[in-house]
């Protein structure tokens, strides 16, 4: 089987093509209050849901076409759990094989209760019981206390400590979903202001130390609370200028909210904090965000080189779902790109030239770059071959997460992590000037 999947893999990319991901948006209901997200529970906004029957249409759709992965999101799922376990059981029967879906956590408020280890087993053994290949829950500050008032759970994180074994010893070990914002230190990060510094170098290098500190605190949380796996979501945010320009959000996790709004120098700091602080943990937890995906996003927004990213596959291999409607668009962002409904689109006729970076939507961003250079062997082996002498820093990052994939069993959470292997890559991807 495995044999099976890397052939057809390979014949993907020698066809221009990376391996196809789906996101669908089940619904917009939501019951946190999560400040960054546009369907935060008291945001007046209509509520939609997808039927059932619709889903199943396009995932049949899908599997024709190839797809190979399917995340369902919302809103939160889970307020939805026999239909989500349906779903997940039903795209794995139509032929596509990695299928993800996640929480904000709600079930796992209210840890002190009695019935609390019975409920998360049931949960857990059901999702274990599916063929779900992973399963992200939602932590966003290295603060317990900031990410329970953000979220409206209070308690949550203890409960999530608690839950976290009983989904271990039902053979799925779930990711922490981290969405960075200005909340991740707490106040350390949530006081920083611009106007209070004499310089903007001043400012960005105080910037840069807090962030850097806040996100060495969350690892060590994540760690500490039993995660083994981690993730983490890029600013979700858009400047008005840019929605001036025609770019029009479709998912509403999507915002103008100041609490994941940076500029550009903010966000180069904010990348260069990530590629000098992951290097340390991820011999002991399973970090999925690719260096070379983030050093690339860095000197994107330091205005160096901003071409010299790999351009994303949204609206060519990867397509998200909106349960406003059930259309499709090449990503959450793009909504001014109405592609129709996914089983009448003419997969035969997918431009593959099209070089977007308009956001950072690591659903699709990281994967995008993580196969660009695969793509190049293929299309246009030279420029890859130039590339990678010209750019040292990104050569040793793209293949040092090549074997780093390989040695977390590409992230699959149905799979034990092996520290032996993990191990090998302590102190392995700093960066010269690192802290």
């Amino acid at each position: 089987m495995m044999l099976r999947q890397f052939f057809r893999n390979i014949r993907t990319l020698s066809n221009n093509h990376i391996p196809a991901q789906l996101v669908i948006q089940m619904t917009s209901h939501c019951n946190a209050r999560c400040p960054q997200c546009g369907m935060r529970s008291t945001a007046e906004i209509p509520r939609r849901r997808l039927a059932s029957d619709e889903i199943k249409h396009i995932l049949d759709a899908a599997a024709e076409r190839g797809v190979q992965a399917v995340s369902f999101t919302g809103g939160e799922p889970l307020l939805f759990q026999d239909e989500l376990i349906s779903l997940i059981e039903y795209a794995s029967r139509a032929g596509i094989p990695f299928i993800r879906t996640g929480t904000n956590g709600f079930l796992f408020r209210h840890a002190d209760h009695k019935d609390f280890s019975d409920r998360v087993k049931k949960l857990a053994d059901r999702l274990a019981a599916t063929p779900l290949r992973n399963f992200w829950i939602s932590l966003d500050s290295a603060v317990p206390e900031v990410h329970e008032r953000m979220r409206g759970f209070p308690g949550v994180v203890r409960g999530i400590e608690k839950a976290l074994p009983l989904f271990h010893a039902a053979g799925l070990f779930p990711s922490a979903n981290m969405g960075l914002n200005r909340m991740v230190g707490g106040e350390a990060t949530a006081a920083l202001d611009p106007q209070s510094f004499s310089s903007d170098q001043e400012y960005l290098a105080v910037f840069s130390q807090r962030y850097r500190e806040a996100l060495d605190c969350f690892y060590h949380l994540v760690r500490n609370l039993g995660f083994t796996m981690v993730n983490t979501c890029y600013p979700m945010s858009i400047s008005c200028e840019e929605m001036e320009t025609g770019l029009h959000p479709v998912y509403a996790a999507t915002t103008t909210d100041a609490v994941v709004r940076f500029s550009a120098a903010e966000k180069a700091a904010l990348y260069k904090a990530l590629l000098d602080t992951i290097p340390k943990h991820r011999h002991h937890l399973r970090i999925f965000s690719p260096l070379s995906s983030i050093y690339s996003l860095h000197r994107r927004h330091l205005n160096s080189h901003p071409d010299e990213t790999f351009g994303c596959r949204g609206g060519i291999d990867f397509f998200y779902i909106d349960a406003d409607g059930g259309d499709t668009y090449p990503c959450g962002y793009r909504g001014n790109e109405n592609m129709g409904k996914f089983w009448q689109l003419d997969f035969s006729a997918r431009k593959t030239d099209h070089d977007c970076r308009l956001c950072d939507w690591e659903c699709f961003r990281d994967p995008s770059e993580l196969c660009a250079p695969l793509l190049n062997m293929f299309k246009n082996p030279l420029r890859l071959i130039l590339q990678m002498r010209r750019h040292t820093i990104y050569r040793r990052l793209w293949l040092e997460d090549i074997r780093y994939f390989r040695a977390c069993s590409f992230f699959n959470a149905r799979i034990k992590p092996d520290y032996a292997q993990l191990y090998r890559f302590q102190g392995q991807g700093e960066l010269p000037g690192a802290r």
